[in-house]
């Protein structure tokens, strides 16, 4: 594990490791929150969100919303957990259609994959989460980009 001011590096051997960083993470989100996953195909994105849905107390099936583009899920405090998958987004207008109003609910946790085609339909992230290919497992390379995401970081390196 490496960090630098706003960023933290990871190596996760495999799923059970990736897995196991949402965890951690998840016990740390209070309040909602926006985050952002970004990486290749089979780079473990979906893995991660539904460890941190489950993680957070998500009873139902938790499944990719490859083909609906956006799940939602009632999470136990009350507030709603939004899963957006916008591989197969061309255009960031298409978003338009979607009714995404919902996100910005600051209450609301929004994770998102393939961020970069929502462009600026989306709400900002708190923390991005890069996860790639590296030898036979994968890396995570968790960057803040708000307070609330300093802030998650931080408790991340103390614990």
């Amino acid at each position: 594990m490496s960090n630098k001011v706003g960023a933290l590096s990871i190596g996760l051997p495999d799923a059970a490791a990736t897995a196991a960083l949402a965890q951690r993470i998840a016990r740390r989100l209070h309040g909602g929150g926006v985050l952002w996953l970004r990486g290749d195909l089979g780079a473990g994105k979906t893995t991660f969100a539904r460890a941190l849905l489950q993680t957070l107390g998500v009873g139902e099936r938790i499944k990719s919303p490859t083909y609906s583009l956006i799940e939602s899920y009632a999470l136990p405090d009350g507030a709603t957990g939004w899963h957006l998958d916008l591989y197969r987004i061309a255009d960031a207008a298409e978003l338009d259609y979607l009714g995404l109003d919902a996100l910005a609910d600051d209450s609301a946790l929004v994770l998102v994959e393939w961020p970069e085609r929502g462009a600026a339909a989306l709400p900002p992230a708190d923390l991005e989460i890069a996860l790639a290919h590296a030898g036979a497992g994968r890396s995570a390379e968790l960057t803040a980009r708000s307070a609330r995401g300093h802030d998650w970081l931080a408790a991340l390196r103390s614990a």
